[in-house]
């Protein structure tokens, strides 16, 4: 895909949506991040309904680690592999309170050094709470970055890099919120919804649904 045509794509994007975002519901970068954690492999939705019940109960790094697991458990049962979230969120939420003074860490080897806390997680954090242009690369990122010519890759790092280096600088901040909404909503994995597409002309997919 040449230069111009994938600056026509983040710019259609960007007009319609001006300010792209999370749909995970947080009122901290604690609460984000946490959220985050317990969002893999599970959807946004289900976090929210899950979190709605443990921010209640543990709103601040201090409150959650004073938690017993068995109570995080009951929290977040609803999402899957909750059991091993639940030792996650408690170990950082520990880690954060002893460590950072409650606050999250704007540092990506600091980040990643938390538990259930990768690459991708600490991509999140560092773009929605601090504004740093990273992407992280989902499911719904690496499909349609391949399916679309965006930037090619067989796996999420090649993605990444691939998008960090061909994504016009103007949208970077904003391309990991951009992705994901179109490929969650518009790009979906079966059955894409071309036809109402507003970047169709520019996709270079071909394999489009136009029926």
């Amino acid at each position: 895909m040449n230069p111009q045509k994938r600056f026509k794509i983040f710019e259609a994007l960007s007009k319609a949506t001006p300010q792209p975002t999370t749909e995970l519901i947080f009122k901290s970068p604690f609460q984000l991040l946490i959220a985050v954690i317990l969002s893999a492999q599970a959807t946004d939705k289900s976090v929210n309904k899950a979190t709605l019940i443990l921010f209640n109960k543990a709103p601040v790094a201090k409150k959650l680690a004073q938690m017993q697991l068995s109570e995080i458990e009951n929290c977040i049962k609803t999402i899957g592999l909750y059991k091993t979230k639940a030792k996650n969120i408690l170990a950082t939420a520990k880690i954060i309170d002893e460590n950072y003074h409650g606050e999250v860490p704007q540092d990506r080897i600091a980040l990643e050094a938390l538990p259930g806390v990768g690459r991708k997680t600490a991509n999140v954090i560092l773009n929605t709470i601090f504004n740093e242009p990273t992407i992280a690369v989902d499911t719904h990122i690496f499909r349609i970055a391949n399916r679309m010519n965006i930037a090619r890759g067989e796996n999420v790092l090649q993605v990444e890099k691939k998008l960090m280096k061909f994504t016009p600088k103007e949208f970077l901040k904003n391309a990991h919120h951009l992705l994901i909404l179109h490929g969650r909503y518009i790009c979906t994995a079966r059955l894409p919804k071309c036809r109402s597409c507003l970047i169709n002309n520019l996709c270079e997919y071909k394999k489009k649904n136009l029926n």
